[in-house]
C-alpha cells in the first residue's frame, strides 16, 4: 500500500482500510508534496490539463453528477487505485462535490451509507457534502 500521502498531508482522507485519498479545491493552488498518479475532477466544465492521469465527470456546483452510472464507475476506479496509487478527488471548492465523492468512497470501503457523510466530515472537512440531494446521493450509493 502506498503511504506517501500520509495522514498529515493537508486534505488527505484515510479510509478505514488504510487507503489514502486527497481531496482538494481546484480554486486553490496545488498543495506541496507529491503529485497524484490519478485524479478525478468533478466540475461543470472540463478542467485544465494536468501532467497526471485523470478523469473528468460533469458535475455542476451544488448539484449531482450528470451521469450517475459513469460516476459510480469512476468512483470505484478511484477507490481501487487508492490501494496502491496516490489518488486525488477535486472540485472547485473541495467541499460539496469532493465531499460527496469521498463519502461514496467511504461506502465502498465498508462504512455504512448512513454513516459515510459523518465519517467524511469528521476525517476530511466539517462542511463536506453541502446539499440535501448530495447527502441523499451518498445514502443511495452502492
Amino acid at each position: 500500500m502506498i503511504t506517501t500521502w500520509g495522514p498529515t498531508t493537508a486534505g488527505v482522507l484515510r479510509l478505514p482500510s488504510g487507503r489514502l485519498v486527497r481531496g482538494r479545491g481546484l480554486s486553490r493552488p496545488l498543495p506541496q508534496g507529491p503529485e497524484p498518479a490519478f485524479a478525478l475532477y468533478l466540475l461543470g466544465h472540463q478542467p485544465p490539463p494536468v501532467a497526471w492521469e485523470n478523469r473528468w465527470l460533469r458535475w455542476p456546483d451544488f448539484w449531482l453528477p450528470s451521469d450517475p452510472a459513469a460516476t459510480g464507475d469512476a468512483l470505484r476506479e478511484a477507490w481501487a487505485r487508492a490501494e496502491t496509487e496516490r489518488v486525488e478527488i477535486a472540485c472547485a471548492g473541495g467541499q460539496g462535490r469532493t465531499g460527496t465523492a469521498l463519502a461514496c468512497l467511504a461506502v465502498l470501503d465498508g462504512v455504512p451509507n448512513r454513516e459515510a457523510v459523518a465519517y467524511v466530515r469528521a476525517h476530511y472537512a466539517p462542511r463536506a457534502v453541502e446539499t440535501p440531494w448530495q447527502h441523499r446521493f451518498v445514502s443511495r450509493f452502492r
